[in-house]
């Protein structure tokens, strides 16, 4: 494996079921590079969440696809604190593992414009199930 990657992850299953896709379950990495590459991509508010990219992969509240890629080997997932913050996932060309392909704030409108056009969905965790059953 590539020094320059950190894991962060592990790709979940249930992923497969909400978006109709189908990946592995296989690790998630992100490159010691991403946080220059978000700089350079003006996303540098992003940066202090950067340490919580395993929290985001583990726990979204929020998953889709992006339209504009043309297979199914990406995915997005985006975490609410007090940004909206996504990250972009990809499959590795050789299928071996997914990465971070980039990471920025989501605004709220946004996020209610693809919730109503089902290019994302709403992650319904136990807690909320239970929540949403009381």
């Amino acid at each position: 494996m590539d020094e320059n990657l950190l894991k962060v992850g592990k790709y979940d299953n249930k992923f497969n079921e909400i978006l109709g896709i189908e990946i592995a379950e296989v690790e998630i990495y992100r490159s010691k590079g991403l946080p220059a590459h978000m700089l350079k991509s003006k996303h540098q508010n992003c940066l202090k969440y950067i340490d919580y990219i395993p929290d985001i992969i583990e726990n979204p509240d929020y998953v889709g696809v992006n339209p504009n890629e043309k297979e199914n080997n990406s995915f997005e997932l985006i975490k609410r604190y007090k940004d909206n913050i996504l990250i972009g996932i990809k499959l590795d060309k050789d299928g071996d593992y997914l990465y971070v392909a980039t990471m920025h704030e989501v605004q709220e409108s946004k996020i209610i414009r693809r919730l109503h056009s089902g290019r994302i969905k709403e992650v319904i965790t136990e807690c909320k199930k239970l929540a949403l059953e009381t």
